[in-house]
């Protein structure tokens, strides 16, 4: 692991956050599957207000807000609920389970195998597509025939379109005039990449691999955003969770899931930069928060464990390279 103030990991294992807990023994720490405390850490974060807060705010049919397909409102509705408990590291409960089969039902669009933020062709979101398959993965459902069809339309979609989205467009209904996404393929690769290596059809391999050299291509180190956004997006101010958007962490942290080595990057000095922003306490602050959620996940401007965790996971694995 690379150098750290030896209680900086101490106190993203304090028993106040369960989440952050669970998540640093799996990702930071690499617990085994097996370990009791990992398990006990991951049973906790059922008990957290943040989903507390969430599941209370779920109809018992299994959705939020309202019985459609679960994009909007933003940040309040069914899918993101799901985005959110994934992120937090929730373990599967009968709500859940309701929560995925109503999105598995209401989302797909049967005739392109695609999940679909609304019923006409423009609603076919890759990342929307990427992120639903890595919550549904995250809670048991990869071996599902829907699951595993809308991997491969997926994975078909982008090798033909590339990461062109309808979402960055001038004019919605002209493909010629959809441009590249680097958010968008970064939501793609943690979905696609939730297939286990060993399991990948070559469909999805080659995507990866498409996706992959995408990213690699890119300065990340500066401001990256969708082609035709006009303002500087939030990708190198770190948030927690990140909703449609994506940040240099994420990135990072994508290439990590993937197993790729950091040796494949240009020299950008992302370890100097994740770095320098770290305070006196050795933590690492939230810089941008989700509105209309139904939880808190820390205030804006103070230290906050996941950004940590976060910023510690993609520092190790930018220093693996290094190591013998």
């Amino acid at each position: 692991m690379v150098k750290v103030n030896g209680t900086t990991v101490d106190w993203l294992l304090e028993a106040d956050n369960p989440s952050a807990r669970y998540l640093t023994l799996r990702d930071l720490l690499c617990r085994p599957a097996g370990d009791s405390e990992m398990a006990e850490a991951r049973s906790a974060v059922l008990q957290m207000a943040a989903v507390q807060a969430i599941l209370a705010a779920q109809y018992p049919a299994g959705y939020w807000v309202k019985p459609d397909r679960g994009y909007s409102p933003r940040y309040r509705s069914t899918i993101w609920q799901l985005l959110i408990l994934a992120d937090l590291g929730t373990p599967a409960t009968d709500a859940i389970g309701r929560a995925c089969a109503h999105v598995m039902t209401a989302t797909l669009r049967e005739d392109r195998d695609l999940f679909s933020a609304h019923r006409h062709s423009t609603g076919l979101y890759p990342c929307l597509n990427g992120d639903l398959l890595r919550a549904l993965a995250h809670f048991g459902y990869q071996g599902q025939p829907i699951v595993r069809s809308v991997t491969e339309a997926l994975a078909r979609c982008v090798l033909v379109d590339g990461w062109a989205c309808v979402r960055n467009s001038s004019r919605t209904g002209g493909r010629a005039t959809w441009q590249p996404c680097i958010w968008g393929c970064i939501k793609v690769l943690r979905g696609l990449g939730a297939v286990p290596a060993s399991q990948r059809s070559p469909t999805v391999r080659q995507a990866v691999e498409h996706g992959t050299t995408f990213i690699l291509a890119h300065e990340l180190s500066q401001d990256q955003r969708p082609t035709l956004a006009q303002a500087d997006s939030q990708w190198l101010r770190f948030g927690f969770p990140l909703g449609y958007g994506s940040d240099l962490l994420e990135a990072l942290l994508t290439l990590r899931e993937l197993g790729l080595s950091p040796e494949l990057l240009p020299a950008q000095n992302l370890s100097a930069f994740i770095l320098g922003k770290r305070d006196e306490a050795g933590h690492w602050r939230l810089e941008r928060a989700l509105s209309n959620t139904w939880a808190g996940f820390g205030a804006q401007g103070e230290s906050n464990k996941w950004i940590t965790l976060r910023a510690l996971a993609a520092l190790d694995w930018l220093a693996s390279c290094h190591r013998s």
